[in-house]
């Protein structure tokens, strides 16, 4: 017969409430959280400290819901626990946000759990994860799309969150309640495969593993537990190599021979650690950003500048074997621009393409061997600069023809002036040099151009 905590005395002793200690158990009402705060009362009385549970209502199901928040709120009297409750709509957070309903629901769950934990003097909050929503994780990353770390699963404790039931599986918990008698109330939507992958994961996907391998969730959290050794060694190996970045205030410089130097393996993680240093953190940033900046130190021609527009409003730029993240404002230089990525430039994000585009933009040619194209770049232009335009008699400068077309000193400072092999090709808003005009179906590059949010608006103010 299983004692009211052998179960949880599996979890290892970090994750385990302190003697004394006050702890937040989140409860749904259904079985798995049900039976943690059963298994933390029986704690807290054998090691003294405070528990309190915590309720959310999503208001996601109507009635249901409501249902659900007073069975918890009476079984917590019964047992003689206190009780926190929160409720929000999630679905006017969600398309407030633009965020799926689950995402939504997850990011005010714990909030809430935050917030309630405070109030009632809490240093750690509890949730009822177990080995099979482990195992589910690391399969819903795996078909996602992940790296190494999304395949190590569940963290035992994190930031002051703790799921000390990761070593037990649901049917330990099913076999729990029964012993003890322990009530509990289903969320309907769990039955429904559509309701969720994560559903149609559990309730269809687990049970044919399960027939290849009664204990596939436990391999499956034995696995992620090993692969989780492997992802800490090589953050730690990451976090020697760039322990001796310069960083300043909004900036940070890594030389290109120490990520040369670093194992494939481990250069994403340094990359990842620069945004850490420069204060922006990881979130947001993906493959493709990190993908992207490796691309740009293998693209940037010699005595070039290359520049790359990256989340949370940092600019990578790469020039001479240094690569420097920043959240500075830009100075308006000379930039490479690299095919296929976004390059913000002033008041302007330039984006050049291997061929035709739609949209707003510049569309050039060149002259020289097939499949050859000389360095672009992007930059401000001096006004002595000359264009020779379609139509025109010859050419003119780029001063004059601002005048004619009513543009003022500022504005034309601030045009993105397109240079290819060193040569002015066209500004932006006067026009193509017929050097570079694209004649008929001949084959050409194009660079798509879009105001930036802060142009669009004062643009309207002047409107006005």
């Amino acid at each position: 017969m299983t004692t009211r905590t052998e179960l949880l005395e599996r979890a290892p002793y970090a994750a385990l409430p302190r003697r004394g200690e006050a702890v937040l158990c989140a409860v749904s009402g259904g079985l798995d959280s049900m039976c943690l705060l059963f298994m933390l009362d029986a704690w807290r009385r054998e090691n003294g400290g405070q528990l309190t549970a915590a309720h959310f209502n999503h208001r996601l199901r109507g009635e249901a819901a409501d249902r659900d928040e007073e069975f918890v709120r009476e079984t917590c009297q019964t047992w003689d626990i206190p009780l926190a409750t929160g409720r929000e709509n999630v679905q006017a957070y969600a398309k407030q946000e633009g965020l799926s309903v689950e995402e939504a629901a997850r990011n005010l769950r714990y909030a809430f759990l935050r917030r309630a934990a405070a109030e009632a003097g809490c240093q750690r909050v509890y949730t009822a994860h177990h080995a099979d929503d482990n195992a589910e994780t690391v399969l819903l990353n795996l078909v996602r799309g992940t790296g190494l770390s999304g395949l190590t699963g569940m963290d035992w404790q994190r930031d002051g969150l703790c799921r000390p039931l990761l070593g037990v599986t649901r049917r330990e918990l099913e076999d729990y309640a029964v012993q003890w008698g322990i009530p509990h109330i289903e969320d309907e939507t769990n039955a429904d495969p559509e309701a969720a992958a994560r559903n149609l994961l559990r309730l269809q996907v687990m049970p044919l593993l399960k027939d290849l391998n009664p204990r596939a969730a436990e391999h499956i959290c034995g696995a992620a537990r090993r692969l989780r050794e492997v992802d800490r060694s090589l953050e730690e190996d990451a976090a020697a190599r760039t322990a001796h970045v310069e960083v300043q205030d909004g900036r940070v410089t890594l030389s290109m021979d120490a990520l040369a130097e670093a194992p494939e393996a481990i250069r994403p993680r340094m990359l990842l650690r620069l945004f850490d240093l420069l204060g922006v953190g990881r979130k947001d940033i993906g493959a493709v950003h990190l993908n992207a900046i490796m691309d740009l130190t293998r693209r940037t021609a010699w005595g070039k500048e290359g520049r790359l527009s990256l989340p949370h409003q940092v600019t990578a730029r790469y020039s001479r074997r240094w690569l420097i993240l920043e959240t500075r404002p830009q100075t308006l230089t000379e930039v490479q621009l690299i095919p296929g990525q976004s390059l913000r430039w002033g008041d302007y994000t330039l984006t050049l393409l291997d061929g035709p585009g739609e949209g707003d933009g510049i569309s050039f040619q060149w002259r020289g061997r097939p499949g050859e194209c000389p360095v672009v770049t992007v930059g401000p232009c001096p006004p002595g600069e000359r264009l020779t335009l379609p139509g025109a008699r010859g050419s003119r400068s780029v001063k004059r023809l601002c005048l004619d077309k009513h543009i003022s000193l500022e504005e034309r400072d601030r045009l993105p002036a397109v240079y290819v092999g060193g040569t002015l090709a066209a500004v932006w808003r006067l026009g193509v040099d017929t050097a570079f005009a694209r004649p008929g179906r001949a084959p050409c590059r194009f660079i798509k151009i879009e105001k930036t949010e802060k142009q669009i608006e004062e643009d309207g103010h002047d409107a006005q």
